[in-house]
């Protein structure tokens, strides 16, 4: 019976000996998964479907019967994967266009800060200065002399969305684009090929595990979104998240409104193991040693540089042209009413928010280095180490991000509300909370880029007599530093703006 067993057995022995710091490094990120993740989650279960000591699914089968609540089960999934495609679309030709398009350093910084406005501010943003321009008597619908104009529903919330969370893919994409070798590209043209077929059999093929990451991070972030839906979906365009925000909050059902949330679940589920599915399914691999420099050969097409960059300046200068209204809503008393200039709103948010500022920078400091450290050991074991239980690592390590930020802070705060573990009131539970919701982003970045990474590099560290945890510093951390800097920004930016956990 044992003898099977044997050599199965002895490979994680070995794994073990050559890798002494992987114990430690599991039992770790199983513990605190275990404490910030399925523990609360498990007191909301209790909460949700145990009732007077019995399991039942009542709640369950109440939302089921609701024609109102399948639609918005509907209406979540259509918006998450419309928003996912078009999100990753304009993030992909955003980051081709700042990794593969020469242009000044300053260009690319501009563009760069520019896409970062939508992630530093907070959910409402967009949506507001949206309906400003859009909405009944917007000023864009005023100046085309557009009348009778319907921008609440599907459109408002899609478009909202899409320029909230394209960053996201544009901050993935980048940092594996950036991996690629442009010399590849160029080699394909020194053999006769076109740009737009080296496009198509070269570069776009090494940015499948790039563009699949980016697609989960969007869809999971338009699932979870409450705001935009709330501002912009109204009664006509119900999602999951809105109902069960105004579930636990309007109608003071707990149990009902977790059980919206539960649902949010089996697409986030289902999109995850796809995929996983089609990224593992070919290799990736890039970087596999020193390449040497840059060929002459140009890459792209005059007319392709052209169509992208046009994309980018013109989305840019939407992206300007809304936030210009945000800043003179800030400086003028009451927009449409008194548009007289003044900076009482500063003065106000510089004194009665001083206290709120600190608190914020103080824990956005915490949690980047914090969350950006875990997202890249979850990165690294989940894709380079083998063994039972490393799927469901990276899977819960992604559940707090695919749950609405409501779910999640109804569950820490059922969770961490008593002894044994009493966080509630403290810093100690809002860094929990972000840290644990937001490394997500990292953690697939962190996965996309080691897809492009040949392992063989790592082996040859170790075979030169470097130990596990050095080479991991010395050898793999250097190559995917795009992919840390992209997760620890966006830890820093939602750690500033997070809203729906935090208000509970």
């Amino acid at each position: 019976m044992t003898q099977p067993t044997a050599p199965h057995v002895t490979r994680k022995v070995s794994v073990l000996k050559r890798d002494p710091a992987l114990l430690p490094a599991l039992i770790a990120i199983w513990i605190s998964l275990a404490i910030f993740v399925l523990y609360p989650l498990f007191r909301l279960f209790l909460t949700t479907f145990v009732v007077e000591g019995q399991l039942s699914f009542t709640n369950l089968a109440v939302v089921l019967e609701s024609w109102y609540d399948r639609q918005a089960f509907v209406n979540s999934i259509w918006l998450a994967t419309t928003v996912s495609v078009a999100g990753t679309f304009l993030g992909y030709v955003y980051a081709f266009a700042v990794t593969r398009i020469p242009m000044p350093l300053w260009l690319k910084w501009f563009l760069g800060a520019v896409t970062t406005l939508p992630l530093i501010s907070p959910p409402f943003t967009s949506s507001i200065a949206l309906t400003l321009s859009l909405g009944p008597n917007g000023i864009l619908l005023k100046l085309l002399g557009i009348g009778n104009f319907n921008f609440y529903g599907f459109w408002g919330t899609w478009m909202s969305e899409t320029l909230t969370y394209f960053p996201v893919s544009f901050l993935t994409l980048a940092a594996v684009l950036s991996a690629i070798d442009p010399n590849l590209e160029d080699a394909g043209l020194s053999l006769g090929a076109s740009p737009g077929r080296v496009f198509r059999t070269v570069t776009l093929p090494l940015s499948v595990p790039g563009i699949a990451n980016s697609f989960l991070l969007l869809f999971a972030s338009s699932l979870a979104d409450f705001a935009t839906p709330l501002v912009l979906g109204g009664h006509s365009f119900p999602v999951l998240p809105t109902q069960a925000y105004l579930q636990i909050t309007g109608m003071y059902d707990l149990r009902g409104g977790a059980a919206l949330s539960f649902l949010l679940l089996l697409p986030a589920m289902a999109v995850y193991f796809l995929q996983r599915f089609w990224v593992g399914r070919k290799n990736y691999v890039t970087i596999s040693g020193k390449t040497g420099s840059r060929s002459g050969f140009k890459s792209k097409g005059k007319f392709a540089e052209g169509l992208v960059l046009a994309v980018c300046f013109s989305v840019t200068a939407f992206i300007l042209y809304l936030y210009s209204l945000i800043f003179l809503g800030a400086i003028i008393k009451v927009w449409g009413v008194d548009n007289t200039l003044t900076l009482e709103n500063f003065r106000y948010v510089f004194t009665h928010g001083k206290k709120a500022i600190t608190d914020t920078l103080t824990i956005a400091a915490v949690v980047t280095p914090l969350g950006g450290l875990m997202a890249v050991v979850v990165g690294y074991i989940a894709q380079r180490k083998r063994f039972f239980g490393n799927r469901a690592m990276e899977f819960f390590s992604m559940l707090n991000y695919a749950l609405p930020g409501t779910v999640v802070g109804i569950a820490y705060v059922i969770a961490f509300n008593e002894r044994p573990i009493l966080l509630t009131g403290t810093m100690t539970i809002l860094v929990a909370a972000y840290m644990f919701r937001y490394h997500a982003a990292g953690i697939r970045a962190v996965i996309a880029s080691l897809h492009q990474i040949d392992p063989s590099i790592e082996e040859a560290s170790s075979s030169l007599g470097a130990g596990a945890v050095r080479t991991f510093f010395r050898v793999t951390v250097p190559l995917m530093i795009p992919a840390v800097l992209m997760g620890m920004r966006y830890l820093f930016i939602h750690s500033m703006t997070a809203i729906s956990a935090t208000i509970f």
